[in-house]
């Protein structure tokens, strides 16, 4: 089984694949101006599971297509929205966020938690406006530094990781840069990374060593990722996922 099979195995049985609340995808919402009109259109790119789209479908009247690079999300992902009976308002759509197979300038809404960075801030804002219809919302969160300097450890940290951490400044101009107008952002809690993320991820470790009879890549799997969980306890002050909300102008 390769590393990235295991990965997804690891994550597959958890409500969330990242950072992140109801709650807070519900504040993100909020700054949208049409979420009572009917007949949308929202593409939830990166979905996993689903934890975002369900928490969409049930508070808007929309079509909304979930997107994930894994069927075994997806998957899940109708089985929870059948269990919240939203299963009306979502269809999943396997594919990869570098090559959306969608029409431009259809949708109303795109949205995203936890996941643009797999291609990039700037690329996946810039590749994925023409799929908005003009005033439509872009709806993203990013890792974010949250203070202006940080230690050497956790800044050499995620500038090998992921070269495009940046301050908010930093995201909101990228925004602007490329035709969008920023209505709001806002900083995600310490609470949707430990109580929502990591502590159900850290409960899942046993059975997931387990299932895969304590082997060696599975070790590593669960190593590396408790050296992240450490690391964020450790840094937590100066780095989280940063909510962007903003329009196309």
């Amino acid at each position: 089984m390769m590393n990235f099979e295991l990965l997804v195995d690891l994550h597959i049985n958890e409500y969330r694949q990242g950072p992140g609340s109801e709650k807070e995808t519900l504040k993100a919402l909020s700054f949208l101006e049409f979420i009572e009109t009917s007949d949308l259109k929202v593409a939830d790119i990166g979905c996993g599971t689903g934890a975002s789209t369900i928490a969409l479908a049930k508070k808007i009247n929309a079509k909304i297509t979930a997107i994930d690079l894994f069927p075994q999300f997806l998957d899940i992902l109708k089985e929870n929205a059948k269990k919240e009976n939203v299963d009306d308002k979502i269809e999943t759509l396997e594919g990869s966020m570098t090559d959306l197979p969608l029409q431009e300038a259809s949708f109303d809404i795109l949205w995203s938690e936890g996941a643009i960075y797999n291609m990039g801030f700037a690329e996946g804002v810039k590749q994925w406006k023409k799929f908005l219809k003009k005033g439509g919302y872009l709806c993203v969160s990013e890792i974010t530094w949250t203070t202006p300097s940080r230690d050497q450890e956790i800044d050499e940290y995620w500038k090998v990781n992921y070269p495009e951490v940046g301050t908010a400044s930093d995201k909101i101009k990228i925004l602007e840069e490329n035709g969008y107008s920023p209505v709001g952002y806002f900083f995600l809690s310490q609470d949707s990374w430990i109580k929502e993320y990591y502590q159900p991820l850290i409960n899942s470790f046993s059975n997931f060593l387990e299932r895969h009879n304590n082997s060696e890549d599975a070790q590593l799997i669960v190593k590396e990722t408790q050296a992240e969980i450490d690391l964020y306890m450790k840094h937590k002050d100066v780095y989280s996922y940063g909510f962007y909300v903003a329009r196309k102008v």
